[in-house]
């Protein structure tokens, strides 16, 4: 059994128009939500032996403003990357390590997410996923592998998912009007 987590990086901030897509940093918003996501990751308990994260500054801000201290490998190819990359990056992991954290964007953590839900596991959580896949949105999946490398679709439960908004109401949506 394998354990994977999935996290979005936090609210980025749209600011400074002239940088790119890649270096854009995180907005106020989001760097409390990183931080409240990182507390709530704590709080579940369980160690994760690696981070395996997008190289956008985004995420890397998301990481940092977390507070997560845990071993991180950078991959460029997880930049936007969509659930068939993600997927081969995590196969070529290490199997000594039992649970990783997995840091990028959508559309494919999302993705990712509801391609490794077995359809007889699907539930709730699975149903919420579907609608939207929020900014610093962490999920958790227990996978049953022994090795990375057998990652495949419907090889995992969904056990855990929290948005920023379920931990503190003012993360969530702003309605205008």
């Amino acid at each position: 059994m394998k354990r994977l987590g999935l996290m979005r990086h936090a609210k980025s901030d749209w600011d400074d128009m002239s940088l790119r897509d890649f270096d854009r940093g995180l907005n106020a918003r989001g760097r409390k939500g990183a931080e409240l996501m990182g507390a709530h990751i704590r709080q579940q308990g369980g160690t994760w032996d690696l981070v395996l994260a997008s190289s956008a500054e985004r995420v890397k801000l998301t990481l940092e403003a977390s507070g997560l201290d845990i071993p991180v490998r950078f991959e460029d190819s997880a930049y936007l990357a969509d659930s068939q990359t993600l997927s081969q990056l995590l196969s070529a992991c290490d199997d000594d390590a039992g649970a990783i954290l997995l840091m990028g964007h959508n559309p494919g953590l999302q993705e990712l997410a509801l391609d490794l839900v077995a359809p007889d596991n699907e539930n709730d959580l699975f149903e919420e996923i579907m609608k939207k896949y929020p900014t610093a949105a962490f999920a958790m999946l227990e996978l049953d592998i022994d090795k990375w490398a057998d990652l495949a679709n419907g090889c995992g439960k969904l056990v855990h998912f929290a948005r920023p908004r379920d931990l503190d109401p003012e993360l969530g949506p702003v309605h205008i009007g």
